[in-house]
């Protein structure tokens, strides 16, 4: 008789990275692109252009990596600090943090008389409480320790990334109008082509996600597009 195959769920591992990745792009294919776009109705050199999208590219990379980075470091000092604070209320008020366990296990219909087994084996083993209250408790999760720099490095990468690919039609020409035309057309291609990725990443459908990254990118696109035309006409 065959045994039925043993069935393997996939889930993802890297929300977090996704985020950064979803974070750089998004601004690396608009912001590079409306500067370009605003400078084509004042500039006819596309090398002036190019000279202003990359140095924009750049400054943007930095601030978007540091960006990351302060929020990273953020999130981990805000960690430490609950995870000290859940080590001092085991310490001192340990009844009280009974309760609030058997609360957590309240909401998922686990009575107060099933749960005190665990709540017993708990006050033998304070690390795992504590685990316990930071992650069901509180929901939080203990962060990598290079969390900071690789989400810095991931933002800033990404932004380059994006930036590329609207700045990459003013090197394909030299007629400012065409690379224009060139360069809306890239970037559309590539907002629908990162929310097809996207979806398929975070389980999302894949269509939708290009669909929403598409729109949403696009009317941001044509926004800041259309205030850097406006600040480059005065």
């Amino acid at each position: 008789m065959n045994q039925p195959e043993a069935s393997h769920e996939q889930h993802f591992k890297a929300p977090e990275a996704v985020r950064d990745v979803v974070i750089g792009m998004s601004d690396g294919l608009t912001v590079p692109f409306a500067l370009a776009a605003g400078l084509t109705g004042a500039i006819s050199q596309t090398r002036l252009i190019i000279t202003a999208g990359m140095a924009e590219i750049v400054a943007g990379a930095i601030a978007m990596g540091l960006g990351g980075y302060l929020a990273a470091r953020s999130d981990a000092e805000h960690y430490l600090a609950e995870l000290a604070r859940e080590y001092r209320e085991v310490a001192v008020v340990p009844d009280k943090e009974a309760e609030e366990v058997a609360e957590v296990f309240a909401d998922y219909g686990v009575t107060n008389e099933e749960s005190a087994a665990v709540v017993a084996s708990f006050r033998r083993r304070p690390d795992d409480w504590v685990r316990f209250m930071m992650r069901f408790e509180l929901g939080l999760e203990a962060p990598h320790p290079n969390r900071a720099l690789r989400s810095a490095v991931t933002i800033a990468a990404a932004y380059v990334v994006g930036g590329a690919i609207p700045l990459s039609a003013y090197f394909a020409t030299t007629d400012v109008a065409t690379a224009l035309h060139w360069s809306v057309g890239v970037t559309l291609i590539a907002l629908a082509i990162f929310g097809w990725i996207k979806g398929q990443f975070t389980g999302a459908s894949r269509v939708r996600s290009a669909l929403q990254t598409l729109v949403v990118g696009g009317v941001a696109a044509m926004a800041a597009f259309q205030l850097a035309r406006l600040v480059s006409e005065r």
